[in-house]
């Protein structure tokens, strides 16, 4: 298990690297319109990564189809690679997904996924950035 390189950059290092889609929703914690993400229903192999850091995330072999029209995932390819914190945000009780090297707001964990875990990991799609040439059981960084 690899140290977690923290990535720290201004509001305007942020919004000249993001889209404004991109910002609002991981710096800002907005979150997409459903069905509207591009991985939403992507069935393609490899590993997902955080847009704004590259860290590598979820793996395809743990997204499952929940049909809340964001992609879910069951777990996190390592546990250290997301932060998880209570969000009482829109008169909500929820538990808010961030990347642990970044900070950027990933999306929300439920309590009612598939197993092994029970986890649904709702995430925006235009948090994330997958990356095919990496195979799918690849934590690296």
């Amino acid at each position: 298990m690899s140290e977690i390189q923290r990535v720290e950059k201004t509001e305007a290092e942020w919004r000249e690297l993001l889209t404004p889609e991109q910002f609002a929703v991981t710096r800002q914690g907005s979150t997409e319109t459903p069905f509207s993400g591009l991985y939403y229903d992507w069935e393609r192999p490899g590993v997902y990564r955080c847009i704004c850091c590259g860290m590598a995330l979820f793996s395809s072999q743990a997204k499952f189809a929940s049909g809340t029209g964001w992609p879910s995932f069951w777990a996190p390819v390592a546990p250290e690679r997301v932060a998880v914190r209570e969000d009482r945000s829109l008169g909500m009780r929820r538990q808010e997904v961030l990347c642990a090297a970044c900070d950027a707001h990933l999306g929300h964990v439920f309590p009612d996924g598939p197993p092994p875990t029970h986890l649904r990991y709702c995430i925006n799609s235009v948090a994330l950035r997958l990356d095919e040439d990496t195979p799918p059981d690849e934590s690296s960084p």
